[in-house]
C-alpha cells in the first residue's frame, strides 16, 4: 500500500489511528443513489451502519495531502472505523482583526491545540500547517479534537504548544510578558473558543439514531409483513413494546447528556483579567483565553477555566475534581532557571512533572498569596478539550467500546438462526413452486419463515430481565443509567476500590505517641495535649512540622497534619496582608499553645496587663519549610522559639528514613521490632526528629540553605501512631468478595504508605503476605529505564540491603507450589509515576504485574483508566468503585463502574449508590449474576421457541398447511410473552458464591442444553405429525378443501359433519395442524420450566409466584381444550375435533416429552456437564488458583469449535489468580 495513502496519527498514544485519504466520486455516488432507490432505502441503512463501506463505495483513494474525506481506523483490538470531512480554515484576515465573524468561524470546532512561541515563530510554525498561496489550513475534527495538515510531517496532527517542547527558561523569557491584542485574535482564530462543549442532542436526532438500530429495522420489516398477511394483533403488540423500549432508552440517554452538560457548564464562562504586552490589564471572558495569555489569579480565588502554569505568587488549590482528595494543595511559582542557580536551563516544562506549579482546569483556587504590589500570574498552557478536565470529559463522551462475550455470542447465535431461516426460506420457495402456489403467497410465506426463526420480540424479551434487575437494584439504593451493564456485572472477577471515602472514612486519626528518651522507648501515650508535654521538643515538632494554612479563618491542609495539630490543641496564626506589605516579605507563621496548657499561666487581668506580659508567652515561628517529598518520604521545617538565639530543625516522615538521618546513638535498639509491631497491626507510623542549629545560621541564610544541610545528624524523638479508620462494613464486604473468588485491588490518589496500611487493615492483604514495591525510574542522562524492587515493610532508599534482586522477581510471580503460596503470597504495589514508566518501557512485565498488583497509589485520573484497561487486557472483568470526579474515566471504562457520589462521578458511572458504602458491590454482582443467568434462560427459551415454531411451520408447509392466525396469536401472546416476562422475575440468590456464570452462550454446557432440547422437541413433534397419519380415522386435506370436523362422543361413536359453505383456503383445519399445535404448545411450557433454574445465582423458580401461576393456568387451559373441546374455542383457534383416544395419545407424548426434557436439563446436564464447567470453584473458600484463567467457563468446546469465529484477533494472555 502506498505510504502516501496510509499514515498513522497520534502514534504511540492511546487513541492511535490509521488514516486514509479519499475524494468524492460522482459516478460512484450516482450508482449508489440508484441502488438506494432500488432497495427501498435498505442500502442507505447498510452504509449508515458501516462507515468504512460508506466511504469506499462513494469515494476514490487519494493522497492524504489533497483528500476531501479521511477514513480513520483505531489500532486497538476493536479496529473501529470513523470518517470525517476535511474542512478549510482561512487565515487571509489580518491577525489584528478581532471581529465576530472570525470568532464564529471557529465556533463549530472546539480548539484543543496549544500555541506557538512568539509572533515571528508563530508565522514560521504556521507555514507548516498552511499553503502559502491560499493561506488556508486544511483540518478535520474527530472526537472534539481538531487535526491540522502539517507540511513538515506530511500528515495531520494537532498543534503542540506550551505543555510540550517548551523549556522553563522560555516560559519566563518569551511568554511572561503576555500577548498583544493582534496576536491574541490570531491565536483565537486558530485555536478556537476555550470551552468544553457538551452538546445535548435533540430528541429527534436521538430518536433517529435509536430507531435505525438493526433490531428495530427488523421489527419494522416484520410488522409490515404481518400486516400484509392480516396478522394485526401481534404486530400491534410488537409495536407497543418497541415504542416503550425506544422512549425509555431516549429518556436515559438524554438525561445522561444533560447531567454531563450541566456539570461542565457550571463554571465554563467567567470573567478573567489578562496582562497584555504593554502591562495593561484587560478583562475578557474565559472563553476568549488562548495559550500564551497571562492570566491574573484573583485574590479571592476562582475556578480555573484552563490549564495554566504559575509564574508569580502562591495559590492554595482544591484539586478534588482531579485527585478525589479534598485536601488543599499549595501551588508555588515555576522555578526560574535563569535565577535559580541549581536549575537546569534546558529542563522542559511538563504539566505532569511540574504539577506543584500548574493550576489545572476545573480545580478551585481558594486563596492566593503574593509579594507586595505584585499580582499572582499564570500563563495559559492548554485550553478547551486539551485541558485535564477536557480530557476527562472526552473519556466520558467517547469511551472505548466494552467487549462482552454474551453480546458477541448473541450475534453469532442470531447468525446461526439466520442460516436456519435461509434453509427454511429456500425450502418454502421450492416446495410452493412444486405445488404451484400463487406468487404472492410464496413471497409472504417464505419471508414469514424468517420472522419465525429470528423472533422480533427477542430484544424486548432480553431486556425484561435487565429491567427487573434494575428495579431490584433501585430498591437497595443502586441507580443505573446503563442497564446493559447489569449483565456484565455478573461476570466481574476483580474490583478496583478507591481508598479515601470508599474503603475508609476521610483522613487519619491519632491513635497515640511513643516518645524516646535516652535512646529508649517510653510507654505509648494516648494524650498529647497535656501541661507536662507542652514545651517538649516532641510537641514542638508536631506543632511546626506541617503544611497547614488558614483559609477564611479555618485550618486546612493534609488530613494527617490536621489531625496531628488538632491533637496538641495549639493555635496557628498567619501574617495578614498588611503585615506582609509592611515588611516587604512573607512573614513567618506562628504557633503557640493555649494559655491554659502553659505551666505558668498568666494571672487574669486587664487587656493592658496581658499585652505587657506578651513577651513571656511561649510561641514558635516557622522560619523555613521544606515541603513533604514523596521521593524523600519526609518533610522538614526550621523554626525558632520566641526569645531563643538558636533555631531548631524539626523533621517527620517514614520511620526508616528518619532513623537513617539521625545519630545512631539516639535510635533505640528495638526500633525495628516496635515499628514492625505497629505496621503489622495496620497502623500508619510517622517518626519525628530534631536538632539545634548553629547560631551562625541567621534568618537570611536559612532562606537560601539546601535541605541536605539541615536534614542530618538529628536526634530521634519517637513515633506518632496514626490509624486510618475503615468504614464499618469494609472488612466484611471484602471478605465476601474473596470467598467468592473475586480479586480486590486498591487504586488511590493517596500516598503509598497509607494505601498499603489500609490494604492490610481491611484484609485486602493478609498479615502473612509480603508487599513488594516496584519503583520504576524513567530514562535519564543516557541511562535506561530501570525498576527497583523492595519490601514495603522496610521502605528505604533503593541502594539499601532491603532491596530485592530483580532476578528473584519472576520467581515470586509464579508459584508452582500451592502450599508455599498459602503460607506467603506476594502483592505488588506501585505509584502512578512507576506505573506509567512500566507501561511505556516494560510492556512484557505489565501482564504479570496486573495479575499480582494489589495497591496502586498516587494515581492520576488517566492512570486509573489505563490501569482498568491493563487489567481488562489480561481478561479480567473489572469493576470500579469510587466517589470522586478523578474516578470518572475509570468508572466509565470498567465493565461495571459504581459511584458512591451523586456529583461528577455519577455522570460517568453506569451505577450510582445512594448509600456511600461498598456494600453495594456484592449486591450489584449478585443482581448481575441473576440478570446474566436470566438472559441465558430467556435467550435459550427464545431460541427454542423459534426452532419449535419453525419446525412446526416447516412440517405443515410440507402438506401445504400452516398454523392459523389465532393459533400464532395464542402461542406468541398468551404463551411466549407471558412466559418470557414472568420467567425473568426470579430474584437474585441471597449470597455470593464461588462459582461464576459462563460469560458467553457458546460454552459446552449451554450448547448441549440448547441442542438437546431442540432434538427432543423436533423428535416428539415429528412423532405426533407422522403418527397421526397412521390412524385409521385419518383423512388427508388440501387447500380449498372443505373444512371437516369430527365430533366424538364419550361412548366412542363418531359422526362426520361437513361444512360445505366454508372451504378452507389455507388448509388450516386438519389433523396434522391440530396435533402439531397441541404438542408444540406444551413444548413451549416444558422448555420454559426446564430452563428456569434457580440456585446458585437465582432464587428457585417456585418462589417466582407470577411464573408458577402463569404456567399452571396455561397448562390447565391447554389441557382443558385438548381433553374437553369447546366449539367456540375450536372455531377461533381453527382446531379440528379428533377422537378421544388420540387426545390421550397426545397427552402421553407430551408427558414423555416433559420427562425427557427435564431429566436431560436438570439431571444429566447439572450433574455431569455443569460440574465439569465449574469444577474450579471447589478448590477452597479463600484461595485463588494459579493454574486457571479467570474465564474458565470458556471451555474446550468453544476453543475447538468456534475459536476461528470468536478469536480472530490476537489476544493477551489470560489472567491467572494469585
Amino acid at each position: 500500500m502506498d505510504k502516501e495513502e496510509r499514515k498513522i496519527i497520534n502514534q504511540g498514544q492511546e487513541d492511535e489511528m490509521e488514516i486514509y485519504g479519499y475524494n468524492l466520486c460522482r459516478w460512484k455516488l450516482a450508482i449508489i443513489s440508484l441502488g438506494v432507490v432500488c432497495t427501498g432505502g435498505f442500502l442507505l441503512l447498510l452504509l449508515y451502519w458501516m462507515p468504512e463501506w460508506r466511504v469506499k463505495v462513494t469515494c476514490v483513494r487519494a493522497a492524504i495531502k489533497d483528500c476531501e474525506v479521511v477514513l480513520l481506523r483505531t489500532t486497538d483490538e476493536f479496529r473501529t472505523w470513523f470518517c470525517a470531512k476535511v474542512r478549510f480554515l482561512s487565515l487571509e484576515t489580518p491577525p489584528f482583526s478581532s471581529s465576530k465573524s472570525l470568532v464564529n468561524k471557529v465556533l463549530n470546532g472546539h480548539a484543543v491545540h496549544l500555541t506557538e512561541n512568539l509572533a515571528e515563530e508563530n508565522r514560521l510554525e504556521m507555514n507548516k500547517y498552511s499553503q502559502p498561496q491560499s493561506q488556508q489550513i486544511r483540518y478535520f475534527t474527530h472526537h472534539s479534537m481538531k487535526y491540522f495538515w502539517n507540511d513538515t510531517l506530511h500528515n495531520f496532527d494537532f498543534l503542540k504548544g506550551l505543555d510540550e517542547g517548551v523549556s522553563c527558561t522560555s516560559i519566563y523569557e518569551k511568554h511572561s510578558a503576555g500577548l498583544t491584542k493582534g496576536m491574541h485574535a490570531y491565536r483565537k482564530l486558530l485555536y478556537g473558543v476555550n470551552e468544553i462543549a457538551v452538546k445535548v442532542p435533540s430528541v429527534f436526532k436521538l430518536l433517529v439514531k435509536e430507531v435505525l438500530n438493526p433490531f428495530y429495522i427488523f421489527q419494522l420489516f416484520s410488522v409490515i409483513l404481518w400486516s400484509t398477511d392480516e396478522y394485526y394483533y401481534y404486530a400491534i403488540a410488537i409495536v407497543i413494546m418497541s415504542v416503550v423500549s425506544i422512549i425509555s432508552s431516549l429518556y436515559a440517554i438524554r438525561k445522561q447528556y444533560i447531567m454531563l452538560h450541566d456539570m461542565v457548564a457550571a463554571h465554563s464562562t467567567v470573567r478573567v483579567s489578562v496582562c497584555r504586552v504593554n502591562e495593561e490589564i484587560e478583562e475578557i471572558f474565559s472563553t476568549d483565553l488562548v495559550p500564551g495569555d497571562v492570566m491574573v489569579i484573583p485574590l479571592n480565588g476562582t475556578v480555573m477555566p484552563c490549564d495554566a502554569v504559575l509564574i508569580n505568587g502562591t495559590c492554595i488549590v482544591n484539586e478534588s475534581m482531579l485527585t478525589g482528595e479534598s485536601v488543599p494543595v499549595t501551588k508555588t511559582n515555576l522555578p526560574n532557571p535563569s535565577v535559580d542557580m541549581k536549575g537546569t536551563r534546558d529542563e522542559l516544562y511538563s504539566p505532569e512533572t511540574h504539577r506543584r506549579h500548574t493550576l489545572f482546569c476545573g480545580t478551585t483556587v481558594i486563596q492566593t498569596r503574593f509579594y507586595t504590589g505584585e499580582l499572582v500570574k499564570a500563563i495559559v498552557v492548554r485550553t478547551g478539550f486539551s485541558t485535564s478536565k477536557g480530557q476527562l470529559v472526552r473519556s466520558i463522551l467517547y469511551p472505548k467500546p466494552t467487549d462482552f462475550k454474551l453480546y458477541r455470542d448473541a450475534y453469532l447465535f442470531l447468525l446461526c438462526l439466520v442460516g436456519v431461516a435461509a434453509i427454511g426460506f429456500i425450502y418454502t420457495i421450492i416446495n410452493n413452486i412444486l405445488n404451484e402456489v400463487e406468487v404472492g403467497d410464496i413471497i409472504i410465506e417464505s419471508l414469514d419463515i424468517i420472522t419465525i426463526t429470528v423472533p422480533p420480540a427477542l430484544p424486548a424479551a432480553m431486556t425484561a430481565g435487565i429491567v427487573y434487575a434494575q428495579r431490584r437494584l433501585k430498591k437497595v439504593g443502586i441507580f443505573c443509567i446503563s442497564p446493559q451493564r447489569i449483565n456484565i456485572c455478573g461476570q466481574l472477577n476483580l474490583v478496583c476500590f478507591d481508598k479515601t471515602g470508599t474503603l475508609t472514612e476521610d483522613g487519619l486519626d491519632l491513635w497515640g505517641i511513643q516518645r524516646v528518651e535516652n535512646a529508649r522507648f517510653l510507654l505509648p501515650e494516648e494524650k498529647v495535649c497535656s501541661e507536662m508535654l507542652v514545651k517538649s521538643q516532641f510537641v514542638a515538632c508536631m506543632a511546626t512540622c506541617h503544611s497547614l494554612t488558614k483559609i477564611e479563618g479555618v485550618l486546612s491542609g493534609d488530613p494527617l497534619d490536621l489531625k496531628m495539630f488538632e491533637a496538641i490543641g495549639w493555635i496557628l496564626e498567619e501574617a495578614t496582608e498588611e503585615e506582609t506589605a509592611l515588611h516587604n516579605r512573607i512573614m513567618p507563621t506562628v504557633v503557640r499553645p493555649p494559655k491554659q496548657l502553659l505551666p505558668e499561666s498568666a494571672p487574669a487581668g486587664s487587656q493592658e496587663m496581658e499585652l505587657f506580659e506578651l513577651p513571656a508567652v511561649y510561641e514558635i515561628g516557622i522560619v523555613r519549610q521544606f515541603p513533604f517529598s514523596s521521593a524523600l518520604q519526609r518533610m522538614c521545617v526550621v523554626a525558632r522559639v520566641l526569645g531563643d538565639r538558636k533555631m531548631d530543625a524539626y523533621m517527620k516522615g517514614a520511620p526508616e528514613v528518619i532513623a537513617g538521618l539521625c545519630k545512631p546513638e539516639t535510635v533505640p535498639v528495638d526500633f525495628e521490632k516496635v515499628l514492625e509491631d505497629y505496621t503489622k497491626q495496620g497502623f500508619r507510623v510517622i517518626a519525628l526528629a530534631h536538632r539545634k542549629l548553629e547560631s551562625k545560621l541567621t534568618w537570611h541564610k536559612v532562606q537560601n540553605v539546601g535541605r541536605d544541610a539541615i536534614e542530618n545528624n538529628m536526634d530521634f524523638m519517637g513515633l506518632i501512631i496514626m490509624q486510618n479508620k475503615l468504614k464499618r462494613e469494609t472488612p466484611a464486604v471484602l471478605e465476601d468478595l474473596h470467598k467468592a473468588n473475586i480479586r480486590t485491588v486498591m487504586v488511590t490518589g493517596d500516598n503509598m504508605l497509607t494505601a498499603v496500611s489500609v490494604a492490610r487493615d481491611c484484609g485486602m492483604i493478609l498479615p502473612q503476605d509480603k508487599v513488594i514495591i516496584a519503583e520504576a525510574l524513567p530514562p535519564k542522562d543516557g541511562k535506561v529505564a530501570k525498576i527497583n524492587w523492595h519490601y514495603a515493610d522496610t521502605i528505604t532508599q533503593s541502594n539499601d540491603s532491603s532491596a530485592i534482586d530483580p532476578e528473584a522477581i519472576p520467581i515470586k510471580l509464579v508459584h508452582d507450589n500451592l502450599e508455599d503460596l498459602q503460607v506467603t503470597r506476594y502483592h505488588f504495589a506501585m505509584n502512578g509515576k512507576s506505573f506509567s514508566v512500566i507501561l511505556e518501557h516494560f510492556q512484557d512485565l505489565v501482564p504479570k504485574l496486573m495479575l499480582h498488583g494489589t495497591v496502586f497509589a498516587r494515581m492520576a485520573p488517566d492512570q486509573k483508566t489505563q490501569l482498568v484497561e491493563a487489567l481488562q487486557n489480561v481478561d479480567y472483568y473489572v469493576g470500579m468503585c469510587g466517589d470522586g470526579a478523578n474516578d470518572c474515566g475509570a468508572l466509565k471504562r470498567a465493565h461495571g463502574g459504581i459511584s458512591l457520589s451523586e456529583l461528577e462521578a455519577s455522570v460517568a458511572s453506569p451505577f450510582t449508590s445512594k448509600t456511600p458504602s461498598i456494600s453495594c458491590v456484592p449486591n450489584l454482582i449478585r443482581e448481575g449474576r441473576a440478570a446474566l443467568m436470566t438472559s441465558f434462560c430467556v435467550f435459550k427459551f427464545m431460541a427454542l421457541y423459534s426452532i419449535i415454531q419453525y419446525f412446526s411451520v416447516t412440517l405443515l408447509y410440507s402438506i401445504l398447511s400452516n398454523l392459523g392466525d389465532f393459533q400464532f396469536l395464542f402461542i406468541d401472546l398468551a404463551i411466549i410473552l407471558v412466559v418470557v416476562f414472568t420467567m425473568s422475575l426470579n430474584p437474585a440468590w441471597k449470597e455470593l458464591v464461588a462459582q461464576r456464570p459462563p460469560s458467553g452462550l457458546i460454552s459446552g454446557a449451554l450448547l448441549f442444553s440448547v441442542l438437546s432440547q431442540i432434538i427432543i422437541s423436533i423428535g416428539f413433534q415429528s412423532l405426533g405429525f407422522f403418527w397421526v397419519k397412521q390412524q385409521t380415522w385419518y383423512k388427508e386435506s388440501h387447500p380449498y378443501s372443505y373444512a371437516f370436523n369430527t365430533t366424538e362422543s364419550l361412548d366412542g361413536n363418531s359422526s362426520h359433519v361437513d361444512d360445505e359453505t366454508n372451504p378452507d383456503k389455507h388448509n388450516i383445519e386438519n389433523y396434522e395442524n391440530t396435533t402439531v399445535f397441541f404438542i408444540s404448545s406444551f413444548q413451549y411450557l416444558i422448555v420454559a420450566i426446564a430452563f428456569s433454574k434457580g440456585k446458585p445465582f437465582r432464587q428457585p423458580c417456585y418462589k417466582n409466584y407470577f411464573f408458577v401461576v402463569s404456567v399452571i393456568m396455561l397448562y390447565a387451559f391447554i389441557l382443558f381444550i385438548m381433553l374437553h373441546p369447546v366449539d367456540s374455542i375450536d372455531q377461533v383457534l381453527q382446531i379440528v375435533c379428533v377422537p378421544y383416544q388420540w387426545r390421550i395419545t397426545m397427552l402421553i407424548i407430551v408427558l414423555v416429552n416433559a420427562f425427557v426434557s427435564i431429566a436431560v436439563e436438570n439431571f444429566f446436564l447439572d450433574m455431569v456437564l455443569w460440574k465439569v464447567v465449574f469444577s474450579r470453584d471447589k478448590q477452597g473458600e479463600y484461595r485463588f488458583t494459579t493454574t486457571q484463567p479467570p474465564q474458565e467457563s470458556m471451555d474446550w468446546w468453544e476453543k475447538c469449535c468456534l475459536s476461528w469465529a470468536l478469536n480472530c484477533r490476537k489476544k493477551m494472555p489470560k489472567a491467572k489468580y494469585i
